[in-house]
């Protein structure tokens, strides 16, 4: 299973924690960056890893920024893709058994480490529930403007 990652200079060091955990479990890994400190813009980033995931290059993606906000937001103006924004365990679960969420938007400044790593560990490990909550994703993604 490939996973898109992103992030930009204020999540650098949790991007590379979480990729880390990710490569120790099997997953293989698209890093979209950023791969510095150096000051840059999460859309970038973000769409990138998006795109990845929208276009079938990797079934999942993971995006950070210090809050998420910005990420999750980029990450969600391509076609596609259903990313939400986490910082703990029972919104990890939910949004894959009820969204189906194919992207995940940690915010770095919000929550520590360890928790990240469980949240990840968690969505990753969760099934979509289907049945009414199918009817409630197609619904969502007819919403899609062009």
């Amino acid at each position: 299973m490939k996973i898109a990652l992103g992030c930009d200079h204020g999540a650098l060091e949790l991007k590379l924690a979480i990729r880390a955990f990710l490569e120790n479990r099997g997953y293989e890994i698209q890093d979209f960056g950023t791969h510095t400190k150096e000051s840059c813009d999460y859309p970038d980033f973000a769409a990138a890893a998006a795109k990845a995931v929208a276009d079938g290059q990797c079934q999942w993606g993971i995006v950070l920024c210090t809050t998420g906000i910005g990420v999750s937001i980029a990450a969600n103006k391509i076609d596609g893709v259903r990313c939400a924004l986490v910082s703990d365990l029972m919104t990890a679960r939910l949004t894959r058994q009820h969204n189906d969420t194919n992207m995940l938007a940690l915010g770095a400044g919000v929550i520590g480490e360890k928790l990240a790593l469980e949240i990840v560990d968690v969505w990753l490990n969760t099934a979509f529930e289907g049945g009414r909550h199918q009817r409630r994703v197609d619904k969502l993604m007819a919403l899609e403007y062009r």
